[in-house]
Order: C-alpha cells, then sequence, then structure tokens
C-alpha cells in the first residue's frame, strides 16, 4: 500500500500588482524646497515618475497637462492654496479622477475634515516618513483601481 501523500502543487508567483512604480506619475506640490526634493528623490528612487511644483496654480497646471496618477499636496501654499487647487482639481473633468493626497503640517481634526470636504483622498501629517508617504500612494493607487486613461 503507497502511503506517501502527493504534495501540492507549488504556488505560482503573486501576480505583478496593478500599479508598478514605474508606470505611475507622481506630483509633489509643496513651497518648501527641502521637503518637496525629499519626497521626489524618494519616489524615483522607488521608480515612480516625478513631477514637481511650487504652489498650487503650478500644480494645477501640471495636473491638467500631465494626467499624473497621485498628486501629494501641501495645503499651505503661494499663488494658489492647496485647499483651493484641491477644490479645483475635484471640479473639473479632466482631473477629478485623480486621488489627492494632503501632505500638510495642518495637524487638526479639523484640518482633516476640512481637506477631506475640498476632495482630498487621503490625509497625512508632516513631518512624515517617505517610506510612510509611499505606502500611502500604494494604498491610494490600490483604491482607485486600475490606472484611469488620460483625457483625450
Amino acid at each position: 500500500m503507497d502511503s506517501a501523500r502527493k504534495l501540492p502543487p507549488p504556488e505560482a508567483p503573486e501576480a505583478p500588482s496593478e500599479h508598478q512604480p514605474s508606470d505611475c506619475k507622481v506630483l509633489v506640490v509643496d513651497d518648501y524646497d527641502d521637503a518637496r526634493e525629499m519626497y521626489a528623490e524618494y519616489l524615483e528612487f522607488l521608480g515612480y515618475q516625478v513631477q514637481t511644483a511650487r504652489d498650487g496654480q503650478e500644480a494645477l497646471e501640471l495636473a491638467q497637462q500631465s494626467h499624473p496618477d497621485v498628486i501629494l499636496m501641501d495645503l499651505s501654499l503661494p499663488v494658489v492654496s492647496g485647499w483651493e487647487a484641491t477644490r479645483q482639481l475635484k471640479q473639473d473633468a479632466r482631473t477629478r479622477h485623480i486621488p489627492v493626497m494632503a501632505l500638510t503640517g495642518h495637524v487638526l481634526a479639523t484640518h482633516s475634515e476640512k481637506a477631506k470636504e475640498v476632495g482630498c483622498d487621503e490625509f497625512v501629517s508632516k513631518p512624515a516618513l517617505p517610506d510612510t508617504v509611499a505606502d500611502k500612494i500604494r494604498a491610494l493607487l490600490q483604491k482607485t483601481g486600475s490606472k484611469p486613461r488620460s483625457p483625450r
């Protein structure tokens, strides 16, 4: 009598996630040079395509032109505030699908609620470690499903 058991077949390798960093564009918006450069460099190191903006107006223009997959938005910005830039992005049919993560020094619960009201999909208080920000980006991209197509 054969008492040998069959081993289960080896597990298939995990399917690649929907979004590989090299496929994703991130727009980092911050008027503070050191913060903007730190997050941008770390995300580039991970393989993301990164653009940067120093104010809300520049963020609006870049979002409309390049259709990033996610936007990291400081809320205290010159020219056009991050609050207003997010509101405009979410009201514009060309950009409303882009997830916006508030990355800000505003830490009160009321700020988080206001950020959600203007359209932020996520809220992260600064200082935030770059790997925490990267984890939040991955989570936002998974939540949004497949990569949206750019408008024609």
